[in-house]
């Protein structure tokens, strides 16, 4: 169902959309709730995401598209299907035309502060429910705050923490004179490593 308000379409999940959009062809099931632990997964060669893991993360996600005077003339809920830092898919029976520059707005976990984000539509899946999911890949575009950083948590936290911890442990960083150098002295070394040895820290090696 499309509710009009002041000039706006919003768009419930699940529902149908007034022209030109196109009717519902499925929905998609059996993924993880925000708050639970994501499963996170290298990608498999899709080109919004070749460069980055995406987490099997399923979040709420507010979606708009601004006219000139920057007011929204379109809004939906939706919710994703994976997350990646450079974008998301979301699951949808209405379909926006590639290329549609959106705003949107998404917290990793209840309570967290929302990632702020300017995205365009890159791709598109329709199929029938019973054979896939049904939606739409975003690329995200830039970002408001530096909200990204929420998203490079989502992936690198945990390693990052692990690292931090046991390098503040060391006497050479005992030795620092205050807290700033000391940061400054964890991502000197944290460089180091990823330089000096192989593997990814985005897949955690």
């Amino acid at each position: 169902m499309a509710v009009q308000r002041k000039g706006v379409t919003t768009v419930k999940a699940g529902t149908e959309t007034p022209r030109p959009f196109v009717p519902p062809v499925g929905t998609s099931r059996n993924v993880p709730v925000a708050g639970a632990a994501p499963r996170i997964e290298m990608n498999q060669g899709e080109p919004e995401h070749r460069h980055f893991p995406r987490a099997q993360l399923a979040t709420h996600f507010d979606l708009w598209v601004e006219d000139e005077g920057g007011g929204r003339r379109f809004s939906a809920g939706l919710t994703s299907v994976n997350v990646s830092v450079s974008g998301a898919f979301l699951a949808s029976t209405f379909f926006l035309p590639m290329g549609t520059v959106v705003r949107t707005r998404f917290a990793l976990e209840p309570g967290a502060a929302p990632v702020e984000a300017r995205a365009e539509i890159v791709r598109e899946e329709r199929g029938p429910e019973e054979e896939g999911r049904s939606g739409f890949a975003l690329r995200f575009l830039d970002f408001s705050g530096q909200t990204e950083v929420a998203l490079a948590r989502l992936f690198l936290g945990m390693r990052l923490r692990a690292f931090t911890e046991d390098y503040l442990k060391s006497a050479r960083a005992r030795s620092l004179p205050n807290e700033l150098e000391r940061v400054i002295d964890v991502m000197a070394a944290w460089e180091l490593l990823k330089a000096t040895t192989p593997g990814d820290p985005w897949r955690g090696e």
